[in-house]
C-alpha cells in the first residue's frame, strides 16, 4: 500500500506511544506518525533528518519528546516530529574510505556510510565556530553511500569517486562538472558484478590510467572516458542473493613497475598480473580460503613484496588474518600473530620506512616496526572503534584514519618513521626539537576574564621501559632552568612543556644572559609575566631526560621573532 519502504533484513521498527495507544510511529524509510492506530500516517521526516532510521526513543514522562537515531546521526524533537534538532557532537561519522591530496594544507577526502563523499582541509579542528561564519570547513562532493576516492596528483581538482555498487564519476571540483564513468557490459553478455564498495585505483605511473574492479578488472587510458576489460572473471563466480557477491574488493598496482597489479575478491581469491593484464595467476595457495580480501598492498620498496589482509567476520571468524609475500604471491607468510582477535580491514606500508606497517581492524589501529613480526596499538586519545581505512600524507608525515563510527583521526608519525633497529635498543632517545619563535606575550593576560597566553611544545622521546623520568632544561653552562618529573610509558612519549623556568633561578639566569649577549645588545632584564612565570629567552638550550640512570639530550632553540 506504499506506506513504508525499507529493507527488512537491515532496519525497520514500530513504536507505540506510552501516552496514547492510538499513536504509532513507524521508522525505516522514512519515519511516519499515526494518530489513529495506523488508519492514516503523516510523514515526519524533517528537512534536517536523514531518511534511514534505526532507533527511536519515546520519553515515558513527556509526550511528544522523541530521540531518533538514523544514518545521519541523532535528531531530537519536542513536538512529535514537527521540528527536529540535529546533534553533531560527538562526531559519529562512519567512513568506509579515506584519501589525501598534495595541496598546502592538504585536503582529506572520505566516503561515508549513506552520507556521501566529503572533502575538507587537514587543518580543520573539530568545533562549532563555523556556526557563526556560516561556512562549514568540509563540503560534499557526492551523495549516496560514499565510496573510494582517487585524486589526480597533477591537478587535485580532478577527483574520481562514487556511490554504492560501482557508480563512479570523474568530478572537476573547480567548475562543478561531473561525468559518469562506470563501464557497462556488452549487449548479450552477463552483467558485471560490482561490490557495494567497488574498488578503484589511479596509476602512479600515469595519472590518466584508472582501474576499476567488478568481477573483472577494467582499465581506462583516458581518465575513465573509455574502459577495456583486462581480465576474465577473477572470482569464483556469482551466486544468487540480496546483494552482489563474488566481486573484486581491492586493487593495487606496484609503485615500482607499471602493469604489476594485484587484486583481491570478496570470496577469497587473490590474483596477480605482471604484464598489464595479458596473463593472470591465482596466488591464494597457502591462505585461508573463502575469506573477504579486505586489502592487497604492493610494496613501494621491493617489487616482489605484497601484503594481504583477510576478513572472516562474515563467517563468524574473528581472527586477525595478515600476510606478506616476498615472491609475488607464490608463497605467503603469516604476520601480525600478536594482533588481538579483531578482523583486519586495511594494511598499509609506511611511505619512508620499509619496516613499518599500519593496520586498521574492527577495534582500532596498530603499528609494526619490524614488518609485522610484532604490533603495538595506537592508544593515545584514539577510541576503540573500527578503522576501515588509513592513509599517510608523505610530505607532512601524518597518518589519517577513517573510522566507522568516530569520523576522521589524524596524527603526526614523523617520530614513528625514525624508529629503526638502532634506536629501539637505546635505553632512551630524545628526538630533534623544532625551533620556537620568542614572544614577549608569553604569560600575558589580556583581562581578568581571560586565561594567560602560554606557549606549548611537545618534547618527543622514546624509552625502552616505563618509569619515572627527570627532565632538565639547561643552559650551555649547565645552569638548570627547569626541572620536571614525568611518569613515562614504554615506547613513544610526548611531554608538554610551556617554556617556563623556575622562579628561583631567574636572577642567575638573567646574569647568564647578560654574560653571553653580544656587546652591542642592550642589557637584558627578565620580567615576570602576568601569570607570575618567567620564560626562556632567545638562545639555545639543552633538554636532558634521565630514566633509571640513563640519559639523553637534545637542543632547543628559541629564535628571535622577525616579522
Amino acid at each position: 500500500d506504499h506506506v513504508y519502504n525499507s529493507y527488512g533484513y537491515y532496519f525497520g521498527l514500530i513504536r507505540v506511544s506510552p501516552h496514547n495507544p492510538e499513536k504509532i510511529y513507524v521508522a525505516g524509510v522514512p519515519i511516519l506518525r499515526s494518530e489513529d492506530g495506523g488508519k492514516t500516517f503523516k510523514n515526519i521526516n524533517g528537512d534536517n533528518v536523514h531518511v534511514d532510521h534505526h532507533a527511536l526513543w519515546l520519553n515515558p514522562d513527556r509526550d511528544k519528546h522523541l530521540i531518533l537515531g538514523n544514518d545521519g546521526g541523532i535528531n531530537i524533537s519536542y513536538d512529535d516530529g514537527e521540528k527536529w534538532m540535529k546533534c553533531n557532537s560527538p562526531a559519529v561519522g562512519q567512513f568506509y574510505t579515506v584519501a589525501v591530496d598534495n595541496e598546502k594544507p592538504y585536503n582529506i577526502y572520505g566516503g561515508l556510510q549513506d552520507n556521501g563523499v566529503w572533502v575538507g582541509s587537514s587543518k580543520y579542528r573539530s568545533g562549532t565556530r563555523w556556526h557563526s561564519s556560516g561556512s562549514y570547513p568540509y563540503s560534499s562532493l557526492l551523495g549516496g553511500d560514499g565510496m573510494q576516492v582517487a585524486i589526480d596528483n597533477r591537478n587535485s581538482n580532478v577527483v574520481y569517486t562514487g556511490f554504492q555498487f560501482g557508480n563512479y564519476y570523474r568530478i572537476n571540483r573547480k567548475n562543478g562538472k561531473r561525468k559518469y564513468i562506470t563501464p557497462k557490459h556488452e549487449l548479450g553478455e552477463r552483467p558485471y558484478r560490482w561490490n557495494w564498495q567497488t574498488p578503484i585505483h589511479l596509476s602512479v605511473h600515469n595519472q590518466d590510467i584508472l582501474y576499476m574492479g567488478s568481477n573483472k578488472l577494467h582499465r581506462s587510458f583516458d581518465k575513465g572516458d573509455n574502459f577495456e576489460e583486462i581480465s576474465d572473471d577473477l572470482t569464483t563466480g556469482g551466486i544468487k542473493g540480496d546483494v552482489a557477491y563474488s566481486t573484486l574488493t581491492s586493487i593495487h598496482e606496484s609503485p615500482l613497475k607499471f602493469g604489476l597489479i594485484f587484486v583481491g575478491s570478496d570470496d577469497g581469491l587473490i590474483h596477480v598480473t605482471k604484464d598489464g593484464g595479458n596473463t593472470w595467476k591465482q596466488i591464494t595457495k597457502g591462505l585461508p580460503q573463502k575469506m573477504w580480501v579486505s586489502r592487497v598492498q604492493a610494496s613501494k620498496f621491493d617489487e616482489g613484496t605484497v601484503y594481504a589482509s583477510l576478513n572472516g567476520y562474515r563467517w563468524d571468524d574473528f581472527n586477525a588474518y595478515l600476510y606478506v609475500s616476498d615472491d609475488y604471491g607464490e608463497t605467503w607468510k603469516a604476520i601480525g600473530k600478536d594482533l588481538p582477535l579483531e578482523p583486519v580491514n586495511v594494511v598499509k606500508e609506511d611511505t619512508e620506512n620499509k619496516n613499518i606497517l599500519y593496520v586498521g581492524t574492527d577495534h582500532g589501529a596498530y603499528v609494526s616496526l619490524d614488518r609485522g613480526a610484532s604490533f603495538m596499538a595506537f592508544v593515545k586519545d584514539l577510541p576503540a572503534v573500527a578503522v576501515h581505512d588509513l592513509v599517510v600524507q608523505p610530505r607532512e608525515k601524518e597518518i589519517v584514519l577513517g573510522t566507522h563510527g568516530r569520523s576522521f583521526w589524524k596524527a603526526d608519525i614523523s617520530h614513528v618513521q625514525q624508529m629503526d633497529a638502532q634506536l629501539l635498543v637505546k635505553p632512551i632517545h630524545v628526538f630533534a626539537l623544532d625551533a620556537v619563535r620568542f614572544s614577549t606575550r608569553w604569560g600575558s593576560i589580556r583581562n581578568q576574564y581571560s586565561k594567560a597566553y602560554e606557549p606549548k611544545i611537545n618534547i618527543p622521546f622514546y624509552s625502552v621501559s616505563s618509569g619515572n623520568a627527570t627532565i632538565e632544561v639547561k643552559t650551555d653552562k649547565g645552569l638548570v632552568l627547569k626541572n620536571i618529573l614525568h611518569k613515562c610509558d614504554k615506547g613513544l612519549n610526548y611531554l608538554e612543556y610551556d617554556l617556563s623556568i623556575e622562579n628561583d633561578v631567574a636572577k642567575k639566569y638573567e646574569k647568564y644572559l647578560n654574560e653571553v649577549k653580544k656587546e652591542d645588545e642592550k642589557e637584558i632584564n627578565l620580567e615576570k609575566a602576568d601569570n607570575e612565570k618567567y620564560y626562556l629567552y632567545k638562545g639555545t638550550y639543552s633538554v636532558e631526560i634521565t630514566i633509571d640512570g640513563n640519559s639523553a639530550a637534545e637542543k632547543i632553540k628559541i629564535e628571535e621573532y622577525k616579522r
